[in-house]
């Protein structure tokens, strides 16, 4: 680990050997982690079908969150350029750094805005056409947004990146509830944890892909990013190929549809067996329950206690992951590299080794996720995140009287990403789908998940300011975030680690009783 951190801030080192150490480093990984958890697949119904499920579900949407988080970090310069140069084209006059400096903020966090409004309607996209067929409709809003971004210099139009960022935002955050859902109800129990990191590994590994081709050597350049931001048409493509392939969820069939033939059909499809009695006949068990209760709504999940507290555990969990910093981190960690002391071309190599961290580290979570359990993972990750916040405020406090505290600033990056990507980036888009029955489940996505995306907003769009206010002392406020949810991720979350839904539901109501 310290021979790669090393390596990342040498001057001499390239953008191909970067680029070759992350993609070894992930294949490598990934082979170890898929292989681990391979074993004994038959007993643990991982088959080819569920893998090419997982793969055109998960490749799909995940990609559009993580590229699209990423993408806006290295082409930074250039993309101010050109806010600089249309701007006086328009008004003839040169705009000041603190203008620049707001617009491109708000390109950036205007990605977040449009997923939380996605993700308000995770619960109609859900119930009205599926898991899977709202991940299907849902790419029109890829092709809309890559039309808008890639045209937008060519058109002398920042509003256009704003429009398109904006949209591809709604895709993501209908993404962000759909897919985890999706991956949550097809997959055998003692997979779950690990099939539900999939989607934050993918993402993981996209900001990766997103900071590699802004390196200059490749579209980061005056003519290639324009390019960058239109490649998202991609995974769209790939999930309108692959996914129509796969069933629908066959709880959403059973439950939500009734048809139990065609439920049967499906889960048969994904297990690669046709013994399945005991699965259906668990899920015939929750659509008798559902028939006997009322409809969940908005109201219900606020006024009932049994569903009013792991909703309550489900937002502060989504909060404890976007108000950690990391957004931060990610979306201008280049920036935060230079004001530690490193050239503009060493603080991009850095980001890049950051990322390739980020999913090595999210394959180790997703072997360890089944074996030390969610909340210790959480709780783990959010306590170490809190101590270095708070090494890494003193470090770039004190870089100008002694240089070289900056590497010490590039290690605390680093070790926050591995302690973000072992629990706390991997752990909250699934344990919300473990908290909830099917009932309740869309909706309670659909409020964690805005959450999450309001969190991710207000994070990328104050900290540039708050920053130029406070400097270095900004990650004082993560630090005093972390050390609450910690407090309250070891006192309230409970551990859902092999435990099927019906138990953990029933947890809550044996507690609210008392």
């Amino acid at each position: 680990m310290q021979t790669i951190v090393w390596k990342i801030v040498e001057k001499g080192l390239t953008g191909h050997l970067v680029f070759a150490i992350a993609a070894a480093a992930f294949g490598s990984a990934f082979q170890h982690g898929y292989n681990t958890g391979v074993v004994n697949a038959p007993q643990k119904g991982l088959t080819g079908h569920l893998v090419f499920a997982i793969a055109a579900a998960a490749f799909g949407s995940a990609f559009q969150h993580g590229y699209n988080t990423g993408v806006v970090n290295a082409p930074q310069k250039l993309v101010e350029k050109f806010i600089n140069e249309t701007y006086f084209e328009r008004y003839n006059e040169v705009p000041s750094d603190s203008i620049v400096t707001i617009i491109f903020s708000l390109l950036v966090s205007v990605f977040c805005l449009g997923g939380m409004v996605g993700a308000l309607g995770t619960a109609f996209f859900a119930e009205k056409f599926g898991r899977k067929g709202g991940l299907l409709l849902i790419n029109i809003f890829v092709f809309a947004a890559a039309a808008l971004m890639a045209f937008g210099k060519m058109a002398k139009s920042y509003e256009m990146l704003i429009v398109g960022r904006f949209i591809i935002g709604l895709n993501s955050g209908l993404n962000a509830g759909l897919s985890p859902m999706y991956l949550t109800e097809i997959s055998p129990i003692h997979l779950r944890g690990a099939v539900g990191t999939i989607y934050q590994l993918i993402i993981a590994f996209t900001i990766l892909v997103s900071q590699i081709l802004g390196m200059p050597e490749i579209l980061g350049t005056e003519g290639g990013w324009p390019v960058l931001f239109g490649l998202i048409i991609v995974p769209a493509i790939f999930m309108l190929v692959t996914l129509p392939l796969c069933p629908e969820s066959p709880k959403y069939i059973l439950i939500c549809k009734g048809k139990d033939v065609s439920a049967q059909k499906a889960l048969k499809w994904f297990r690669g067996t046709g013994d399945v009695h005991y699965e259906m006949d668990e899920m015939r068990a929750e659509s008798q329950e559902l028939k006997l209760v009322p409809k969940v709504t908005l109201k219900e999940m606020w006024g009932n206690t049994v569903l009013r507290k792991p909703l309550i555990i489900a937002v502060v969990v989504m909060l404890s992951q976007q108000l950690s910093g990391i957004n931060a981190i990610i979306f201008y960690s280049t920036s935060i590299f230079m004001t530690a002391g490193l050239s503009n071309q060493s603080a991009i190599y850095a980001t890049l080794g950051m990322g390739t961290i980020n999913v090595l580290m999210t394959v180790v979570s997703m072997i360890l996720v089944e074996k030390a359990g969610r909340k210790t993972l959480h709780l783990t990750g959010l306590t170490g995140m809190m101590v270095i916040t708070a090494l890494l405020t003193i470090s770039l406090a004190l870089t100008d009287q002694a240089a070289w505290l900056s590497y010490v600033s590039v290690i605390c990056i680093i070790g926050f990403i591995i302690l973000f990507a072992s629990g706390p980036g991997s752990i909250p888009w699934f344990l919300v789908a473990e908290l909830f029955g099917q009932g309740a489940r869309p909706i309670a996505t659909s409020i964690a998940v805005s959450v999450n995306w309001m969190a991710n907003f207000i994070v990328s769009l104050g900290f540039l300011p708050i920053v130029e206010s406070i400097g270095e002392y900004t990650f004082l406020i993560f630090t005093a975030i972390l050390a609450m949810c910690c407090l309250f991720t070891y006192n309230k979350v409970p551990e859902t680690k092999g435990r099927t839904v019906e138990e953990i539901t029933a947890e809550f109501r044996e507690k609210s009783s008392t």
